[in-house]
């Protein structure tokens, strides 16, 4: 793992003044490396779901609605491109944020601190990033969920092992219910859900100013929260296995059992499923992105986890995607703010110029340039400063509320 400008701290054990990163909240050190590369994989997998509305050139309704579909080869290339990523990184971050409040709690029992102590402050914190992210940069904006998942988690965490096993039982159970009875839904309702979409007219995305699509969001704010609404028991229910799974030592040569039980879950029995349903199921997307991906997701932390389980350096390739989870939040907004600036009318423009085939190869083309503008902004960044932009200002404002002097 890159070392930043600062020396090196000991393993889990953060100084009691510090703040961990929001969205990794874990230390630095070689004997968790994969930990950084795969928040790093989950923030560029979340932006190859994401930049497909992107490049829709009415956003997220015109994604939601698939009213401006290719045809042949094509279609059945972008639901190929689509569905490989589809709610995969979404449950990867998700599950990583349940790891990084197990390593808080841990940090905070080591260091005599009460838990969850300040950790209502950060989720406070990150609950208004959020807003400043959906409203100023992505409407399909994450954060404000995940504060809301983190604080009711964190109290969780507080509990007693069996208290814990009955949340995430009764979570999972929750989400289970609601998606099986959407599912029935889906499959006894009527066909052809998307001939009622009606183009947008004015249409934001196109040709509105940064300031118009601002106020689109706020006027569809109700819409565009819908889905933190509906996976608020799937969070509850996936931050808790990423705590279980830590302190079970998935990440340690010793949980090999694990992370081999988590590779069959995820790829041979999730993942081919998924990948049916998902090219072949129509409307069962909901179902796919909900249900299969999240263990789809297990299966790739457990591949991360047993690459570096016994093996400290990551690698080169490797070191890039851990300098872009070192700075998730940075590198979750600014790629989602380049893109809307290549995409949208406030910007460039670029996807109202492409038709529905061309759309696909120019998604992907816009997939790769981002990334690996993340990859380099990233990169140069940490040799300069120890954090991102966004984690300093987040650190620097977490120290004030809570009147904890700098360094």
């Amino acid at each position: 793992m890159v070392e930043s400008a600062s020396a090196p701290r000991p393993a889990l054990a953060p100084t009691p003044g510090e703040d961990p990163n929001p969205v990794s909240a874990q230390p630095r050190s070689g004997r968790l490396a994969a930990l950084d590369v795969l928040r790093g994989i989950a923030i560029l997998g979340t932006l190859g779901t994401n930049i497909w509305i992107f490049t829709n050139a009415e956003g997220l309704l015109g994604y939601l609605s698939r009213g401006d579909e290719p045809h042949g080869a094509w279609l059945w290339t972008e639901r190929l491109l689509q569905q490989l990523v589809q709610g995969k990184f979404l449950g990867l971050l998700t599950i990583m944020f349940g790891i990084g409040l197990a390593i808080q709690q841990r940090s905070a029992v080591r260091g005599g601190r009460a838990w969850p102590g300040g950790y209502p402050v950060r989720a406070g914190l990150l609950l208004l990033d959020g807003l400043v992210n959906f409203f100023f940069v992505a409407e399909f904006d994450v954060l404000m969920g995940y504060a809301v998942t983190g604080l009711v988690v964190a109290f969780i965490l507080a509990t007693s092992p069996q208290a814990q096993r009955r949340w995430l039982m009764v979570a999972a159970g929750i989400h289970l219910t609601m998606l099986s009875l959407i599912a029935v839904a889906i499959v006894l309702g009527p066909g052809g859900g998307d001939g009622g979409h009606r183009p947008l007219d004015p249409n934001p995305y196109a040709d509105g100013s940064f300031w118009d699509l601002v106020a689109f969001r706020w006027d569809h704010v109700l819409l565009f929260r819908l889905e933190p609404i509906f996976i608020f028991p799937m969070s509850i229910a996936l931050f808790l296995v990423g705590a279980r799974l830590f302190r079970a030592g998935v990440f340690r040569p010793e949980g090999a059992r694990i992370r081999k039980r988590l590779m069959v879950i995820g790829f041979a029995v999730a993942a081919p499923v998924d990948l049916i349903l998902g090219l072949t199921g129509g409307d069962l997307i909901l179902v796919t992105r909900y249900g299969t991906a999240p263990l789809v997701s297990l299966g790739i932390l457990a591949v991360v986890a047993e690459c570096y389980a016994h093996r400290p350096d990551p690698g080169f390739v490797a070191r890039r995607f851990a300098e872009v989870g070192r700075m998730a939040l940075s590198c979750y907004i600014v790629q989602n703010l380049v893109s809307g600036f290549l995409c949208y009318g406030w910007g460039l423009g670029l996807a109202s110029l492409v038709s529905a085939n061309a759309r696909v190869p120019f998604t992907a083309g816009i997939y790769v340039l981002v990334c690996a503008l993340m990859l380099v902004f990233a990169h140069v960044w940490l040799r300069r400063f120890d954090r991102g932009p966004v984690e300093w200002l987040w650190n620097r404002s977490y120290r004030a509320l809570t009147g904890r002097g700098s360094r």
